[in-house]
């Protein structure tokens, strides 16, 4: 599933911000410095930390090829890094003077947007580090900015709960309330929801902030058309400030960071996959590695945690009913060599290596192949594989059935007969339910939370749902 693998404290205070690169990870803090980790084994770099800043670190970004890191501050600058060497390539001062709160690069890093205090943004050009165009909105701070995933828009949050848009031109194309008490971060999905008419792209947008919520946005804009924001839907379960949001980078997972627990959610069905509660403090900021299995969340608690995913969770998002399936196939000796290592069976790598098995040949073994093609001597090894090589089938199956998600027990996996609602707000089937209260400390199988009351409610509105897809679907 989820596992902490690894823990950073070097940091003084607070660490307000983290971010990934294919090979490093920076932070940045309270303690006014940003600090580089190798992903190969979280050693910090030599160059590290990175020292300039006189005040507080606010937020951290890398260009698209890392090569570049950009850095801003309460002092009222935005600094651009060599990540290779450490030294500083500029230092580029808002024309206010006023705190920068946030920076972000464009997807082609031709530009770097910065946020300050007084509500001024700033489009530099990354490459000649010149002040390209400003602008500003009207009432309150900039915490939030957002490249558009094609780069034709960036998306800024204020201190007031406005998003507001801005074209590549910084020309105010919309703003709107979005949340009440203040916007603390937003994220786009890089993949399109998608596409409608000729060369219009629809994007998700999630934005959080201090009135407890996340919200999910459709975005679209043409120079054609126009732009276009709706509102989508709001997350449940957040009961305290939300301070960070992101998408993974294959826009199948939401993250959101509250107070000392993070939020792991599946983007298309919006269910809370898994609840995180190692923080002590609230989470400021959490970030997902491009094209591998890591999250990292840093805190007030002077941390920042290194989350591994295994491959089954990454299944488990995928939004089709066949694409489990799909994608399990679509494995390689590699990917299968990780699943190995997840169900506690690395000393097998090796053999499955040499006899090629990849995602297709996995789900194809047999008691048969294991002995006679594989060699596994040992009649309890052999077991244990078979077993989870079915378990794996059983996933791929329960999504292939085409049942609608929320008619299938999140215990059992299977249709609901007599589904009932928990105290955390989620149906299970009775028997299920009772079982797990009896058997388990109280806690809900989908958030990891104590349960507030172990009373079972029949949920009779998904009963009849259930029963009229039955007799549509069933002769």
């Amino acid at each position: 599933m989820v596992k902490l693998i690894h823990t950073l404290a070097d940091h003084g205070d607070d660490v307000n911000c983290c971010a990934f690169s294919f090979s490093l990870l920076a932070t940045c803090s309270l303690d006014k410095t940003i600090r580089l980790y190798s992903l190969r084994d979280f050693t910090e770099l030599p160059h590290s930390p990175l020292k300039f800043h006189t005040y507080a670190v606010h937020c951290c970004c890398f260009s698209p090829s890392g090569h570049i890191l950009a850095s801003c501050s309460t002092d009222g600058t935005t600094v651009l890094w060599n990540t290779e060497n450490g030294q500083m390539l500029a230092v580029m001062e808002q024309p206010s003077g006023s705190p920068v709160r946030v920076c972000q690069f464009s997807p082609d890093s031709t530009c770097l947007a910065s946020g300050a205090a007084d509500g001024t943004v700033v489009l530099w050009n990354a490459q000649s580090y010149k002040l390209y165009r400003c602008g500003s909105v009207k009432d309150g701070s900039l915490a939030a900015c957002a490249f558009s995933p094609n780069g034709s828009f960036f998306v800024t949050g204020s201190s007031c709960g406005d998003l507001t848009v801005w074209d590549d031109k910084m020309r105010c194309l919309h703003s709107e309330k979005a949340h009440d008490l203040g916007i603390t971060c937003c994220d786009f999905s890089s993949q399109p929801v998608s596409d409608g008419e000729q060369g219009l792209q629809f994007f998700r947008l999630a934005s959080c902030g201090q009135d407890c919520q996340v919200k999910i946005w459709i975005v679209s804009f043409t120079h054609i058309l126009g732009f276009e924001l709706k509102y989508k839907s709001t997350l449940s379960g957040h009961c305290a400030p939300v301070l960070a949001c992101a998408f993974s980078h294959d826009g199948q997972m939401l993250v959101s960071g509250k107070f000392k627990a993070v939020f792991i959610v599946f983007q298309n069905t919006e269910n809370i996959l898994h609840t995180l509660t190692q923080h002590t403090r609230y989470v400021t900021t959490c970030a997902f590695a491009p094209n591998t299995l890591l999250l990292a969340t840093g805190s007030m608690d002077k941390t920042v945690n290194i989350w591994q995913f295994d491959l089954e969770t990454l299944c488990q998002a995928r939004s089709t009913e066949h694409q489990l399936k799909q994608f399990t196939e679509d494995w390689s000796e590699e990917d299968v060599s990780t699943w190995l290592c997840a169900q506690d069976l690395k000393d097998l790598v090796g053999i499955f290596k040499m006899n090629n098995i990849d995602g297709k040949e996995l789900l194809n073994l047999t008691k048969e192949s294991l002995a006679d093609d594989l060699k596994i001597e040992s009649l309890g090894l052999r077991s244990k594989v078979l077993r989870k090589i079915e378990e794996l089938r059983t996933k791929v199956k329960s999504l292939s059935s085409g049942i609608p998600d929320e008619f299938i027990c999140p215990i059992t996996r299977e249709l609901m007969k007599d589904p009932v609602i928990a105290s955390d707000g989620y149906s299970y089937e009775k028997e299920a339910m009772e079982n797990w209260i009896s058997k388990k400390k109280r806690t809900s199988p989908m958030t990891n939370l104590v349960l507030p009351s172990a009373v079972l409610t029949p949920n009779r509105t998904l009963k009849m749902a259930i029963n009229r897809w039955l007799e549509t679907h069933q002769k």
